[in-house]
């Protein structure tokens, strides 16, 4: 490479404010007023002024920015990376793709929230403040961790995904919607012999509960308690014990409704294992809708939560609290959940 050319890259990794007013015959103050979003210079300037920031490769000091507005443009992402799975997990992956995505083209960076830094042992809170987030996202939590609450309550603008809470916007599935759609399925299938495998207590697990039962009573259908079973939501193990239990009932279950689709293949596991067949001797359906789910074969019925839409309206929502708190209002965003009718539900007659 030429020193001419090398010569032009290092101009333009140094532009200055300077420059841009130079290049366009403006003041310093009327290109700072651009580059900052004032909407009291003229089009014809502005497109001006960020055409030449462009070609001169004008970047902005960010630390600078930061005094000038005291926002750091940091989301703080509160996610339970020590929950099975993890990061690798289809469904949280997804809604934290769009999540950062949506939050990137709001001149938004995210960094997860943890309780150490370094060797320093932090609060989620106390991290938070030590970061100077500009806002809060959870993704995934123990909701009645006292230091998840710390959080909730505190001055951060906080929106949550799964949960709700007076104190914060809520971004949510249609869980009852989506549950009462599948159970109704079943239903419609022949089956009255139901179990659940359901996910440990929250209000996503309330509501699905109380959509099953509704739909139940609706058509007249009593299943013992010992039909239902609490395990923990995206745990395949966990299922697979439990549907042991339920297959060596005398009187066991037609068709098992699993937590989510995870759990589901614990389900199917356990069946295969025992030497029955899925479905042919007993019926299984999960909810969340993940990839794998339809990989399968038979492809398994349950409900797609559209985790795209998850992740960029808990994005968007928090930037508007964030950046206009008393036009935001704390809201309960609820997205359609779809049900998907696989292979898995045997018809009986």
């Amino acid at each position: 490479m030429s020193k001419e050319k090398i010569s032009v890259q290092e101009n333009k990794k140094m532009a200055t404010i300077r420059d841009i007013s130079l290049k366009c015959g403006v003041s310093v103050s009327t290109v700072s007023k651009v580059l900052n979003g004032y909407r009291e210079i003229g089009e014809e300037t502005s497109k001006a002024v960020m055409k030449a920031a462009e070609e001169l490769g004008y970047v902005p000091n960010s630390y600078a920015r930061q005094l000038k507005l005291k926002k750091s443009y940091n989301i703080g992402v509160l996610f339970d990376t020590l929950s099975v799975y993890g990061l690798k997990n289809e469904y949280f992956a997804h809604i934290l793709a769009a999540l950062r995505e949506n939050a990137s083209q709001g001149g938004y960076d995210i960094t997860f929230i943890e309780n150490n830094i370094g060797n320093r042992r932090m609060t989620y809170l106390e991290h938070c403040k030590y970061r100077n987030f500009d806002g809060i996202c959870i993704v995934c939590a123990d909701f009645t961790n006292p230091e998840v609450l710390d959080v909730v309550n505190s001055d951060f603008p906080v929106v949550t995904i799964d949960h709700s809470f007076n104190e914060a916007i809520s971004i949510l599935s249609d869980n009852s919607g989506g549950m009462r759609d599948l159970a109704q399925y079943i239903v419609s299938m022949g089956h009255k012999k139901i179990a659940y495998i359901h996910g440990n207590k929250s209000s996503v697990t309330h509501n699905r509960l109380v959509a099953f039962h509704q739909v139940l009573a609706e058509h007249d259908i009593v299943i013992p308690e010992y039909y239902m079973k609490e395990g923990e939501y995206r745990l395949a193990e966990s299922a697979e014990e439990f549907t042991y239990e339920l297959l060596n009932l005398s009187d066991r279950p037609t068709c098992i409704l699993a937590s989510d689709d995870y759990a589901a293949l614990g389900v199917i596991k356990a069946i295969k294992r025992a030497g029955l067949r899925f479905p042919e001797d007993i019926s299984v359906a999960g909810f969340d809708g993940i990839s794998i789910s339809q990989a399968l074969e038979p492809k398994l019925t349950t409900v797609k939560q559209d985790t795209e839409k998850l992740g960029e309206q808990a994005a968007k929502k928090l930037i508007c609290l964030m950046e206009s708190p008393m036009t935001t209002p704390l809201e309960h965003i609820v997205l359609k959940a779809e049900l998907i009718i696989g292979d898995s539900v045997k018809k009986l007659r």
